[in-house]
């Protein structure tokens, strides 16, 4: 499984833009202040399902041939990507299955059902999930969607990174969650096609860092549990495809305890005035912590999702 170029992040602008438009990417004298750097939030929760993965929905059930279109689609998620695989196979009139694990968030669980899902609920985290529909696809004859060895998701992606360095061209850092790793990877691949002298960051919770562990290391890292609020980044471990490309891609990976994650939430309400769940305001955290090293640099901070239930946010500003 090869990933996608540039070419293939270019030739998916248009069946995103079918659907979508081009989201804001919007400077905050607030954030700038609390930063103490130039800033910018590119702000994927302005998506109709409130996360960027709704580019790489749409993107990868466009090209789906007749054959899968007939057998359905499933995945697994805690949610952004389950909105999106569930958004796109409503524009396309396909069936969709999605497996959550238990105590997902309900706003995100209750999007995917009204957008036309089956939902199941199976599992203590994303990888039983994750294993749970990987066992139930083949038998029942769906075409599984990985949430990240899937090149049309990465590619579609992608076309939010282009937003950016179309927009700024002279950004220094971009900063980008990692969970699965598609945003960072079409990150990745559009900057380094594009020249764009901007060096890409991963941000990953400290309670579930396989990846930044396997990044740093020379043995890829899988856990048996992890421990964070932020779903959009609680994976236990690495994927072929999107590892791959972030291995080299990446200048570096910053890793935030909880109270760093719940900061950036905060932060997100009281100086851009933008909900954003754990995984959405981890890269202001990081471009906080990094910022003291790197003044003077100008910052992007992907804002990849707004989707926090209300129980979490009552917790974080309680």
């Amino acid at each position: 499984m090869n990933p996608p170029s540039l070419q293939d992040i270019e030739a998916a602008r248009p069946r995103v833009y079918a659907h979508l438009q081009p989201t804001p990417l919007l400077r905050y004298p607030l954030l700038d202040e609390w930063l103490g750097c130039e800033a910018w939030v590119k702000h994927e929760n302005h998506n109709p399902t409130g996360a960027f993965k709704v580019r790489g929905g749409l993107n990868l059930v466009a090209q789906l041939t007749p054959e899968e279109r007939r057998r359905g689609v499933a995945s697994a998620s805690t949610g952004n990507h389950g909105q999106s695989v569930a958004f796109a196979c409503r524009v396309h009139g396909v069936r969709c299955h999605i497996v959550v694990p238990i105590d997902s968030n309900p706003d995100k669980v209750a999007a995917m059902r009204a957008l036309g899902a089956t939902v199941v609920e199976y599992g203590r985290d994303f990888d039983e999930a994750r294993e749970r529909v990987e066992a139930l696809a083949p038998r029942e004859g769906w075409r599984y969607v990985h949430s990240a060895n899937e090149p049309h998701l990465i590619a579609g992606v992608g076309t939010y990174a282009l937003e950016i360095f179309d927009a700024l061209p002279d950004a220094d850092y971009v900063f980008v969650p990692i969970g699965g790793g598609s945003g960072a990877a079409g990150c990745c691949i559009a900057g380094s096609g594009r020249g764009a002298r901007a060096k890409v960051v991963g941000v990953q919770a400290a309670g579930a860092d396989a990846f930044a562990r396997s990044w740093r290391g020379p043995a890829r890292v899988q856990h048996d549990r992890v421990a964070t609020f932020a779903e959009g980044m609680a994976t236990r471990t690495t994927f072929d495809l999107t590892f791959a490309v972030l291995k080299t891609g990446l200048a570096d990976v910053v890793t935030l305890d909880e109270e760093a994650i719940r900061e950036g939430v905060r932060a997100a309400l009281q100086r851009t005035h933008n909900l954003a769940e754990g995984a959405g305001a981890a890269p202001l955290a990081a471009a906080r912590q990094q910022a003291a090293m790197v003044g003077g640099k100008r910052f992007v901070c992907v804002m990849t999702g707004g989707n926090l239930d209300t129980r979490t946010l009552r917790g974080i500003i309680g």
